[in-house]
């Protein structure tokens, strides 16, 4: 009797042609995450480590996964089934139990219902315990495939598609509650993420850098492939605020900021960004409309249509709440203006840029940090 950790596809098993390339995406990602060996078949991943708990642990993280069971693995002889299941109820306080047998291989003589009649007597024969097939305490889960595994919990995996198999994006990550979610959520879908952040010293401070840096380490834990881009957005920034009138300087302020991100690299294929419908000014979707109109590249908004406490339900799940609220703003909260428009005009955009803000756009460009160690424990920092 062996003891492993065995994966359940979950969505990935819709796929049918293209189910070896999100099956090889995923063992790719797992590959980053943790040290073990890894033995990859188109119905389920098995996992061998000395570390059951923490390798467990890591892999709620990984997307793609539906979920992930600590199993026990024997040969399909039901004398060692039966003798396996003994060793393993003996650890575990029930009284009630039910059995459900699943039978992939079907060389194995025994049908899945009669199967769980014999391991159900067996059961009662050997302990003190009834049978509840609709509210026991324990369930015997077996599976018999080219081997037989043996569990009794199962651990919810993160679902979704592996990070990557849809290409890579860039995510406009803030210091809000929202931007995280919105990454979170792409990762989800099976994009690779590279962050992208404003930086607008002194305006802004350190505080709130190294808060956006925790918040891009934070979603490195679901991808292990992030970086983040720093763009040095000051002069940019005391243009606009000087040849803008203010209501107009958030709308012009992400009028550029979109000509920045889809401009950095041809190898994104979409923008992504934390945006919720009707939040503020610039989410209303006039101004939305206005905004875009800079660009013609994909932009993806996973929020826009949540509710705020839907999305602070998710950034505390995923860990980005507790930094996302610490009060360090960032370059598009610094100068809100007290009247921003709600409902701009197009052409009056297009005459508030009249401004040389091209050249500005490339030095922007031309001088992005790349972050990509999180090594340090930037909560010391904040």
């Amino acid at each position: 009797m062996q003891k492993l950790i065995l994966i359940k596809y979950g969505e990935l098993t819709t796929k049918k042609g293209n189910r070896n390339q999100f099956i090889n995406k995923l063992n790719d990602n797992i590959k980053k995450i943790i040290d073990a060996k890894i033995i990859k078949k188109r119905d389920r991943m098995y996992i061998l480590t000395d570390n059951i708990d923490l390798v467990s642990k890591k892999l709620t993280k990984i997307f793609g996964l539906q979920g992930i069971v600590i199993a026990y693995q024997v040969n399909n002889n039901i004398d060692e089934i039966k003798e396996s299941i003994l060793k393993i109820l003996k650890e575990v306080s029930f009284k009630t139990f039910k059995v459900e047998t699943k039978r992939a291989n079907k060389d194995f003589s025994i049908k899945s219902m009669d199967f769980n009649n014999i391991i159900g007597s067996f059961i009662l024969k050997n302990f003190v315990c009834t049978v509840d097939v609709h509210n026991p305490d324990i369930t015997i889960h077996i599976e018999i495939r080219e081997e037989t595994y043996i569990y009794l919990n199962e651990i919810k995996g993160s679902g979704g598609y592996p990070v990557g198999i849809q290409g890579k994006g860039l995510l406009m990550l803030s210091g809000g509650i929202d931007s995280p979610v919105a990454g979170y959520l792409a990762l989800k879908r099976g994009i690779d993420i590279d962050c992208l952040y404003f930086d607008s010293p002194p305006h802004t401070s350190l505080e709130a850098k190294n808060k956006v840096i925790k918040l891009a380490s934070i979603l490195n834990e679901y991808s292990g492939n992030i970086r983040l881009l720093v763009v040095p957005f000051t002069k940019l920034q005391e243009q606009i605020y000087k040849n803008v009138p203010s209501e107009y300087n958030i709308t012009i302020l992400r009028r550029m900021m979109y000509r920045i991100a889809t401009s950095i690299d041809k190898k994104y294929k979409v923008i992504i960004n934390g945006e919720n419908i009707g939040q503020v000014a610039s989410q209303t979707l006039t101004s939305i409309n206005v905004i875009n109109s800079v660009t013609n590249f994909p932009i993806i908004r996973p929020v826009a249509c949540l509710d705020k406490l839907e999305i602070i339900n998710i950034a505390k799940k995923i860990g980005t709440y507790e930094t996302s609220i610490l009060p360090f703003e960032d370059c598009c909260t610094i100068f809100v203006p007290k009247h921003p428009v709600i409902n701009p005009k197009l052409e009056k955009c297009l005459e508030y840029e009249q401004f040389e803000y091209q050249s500005l756009i490339e030095e922007c460009i031309n001088n992005i940090e790349v972050i990509t160690n999180y090594t340090n424990n930037y909560n010391d920092l904040l």
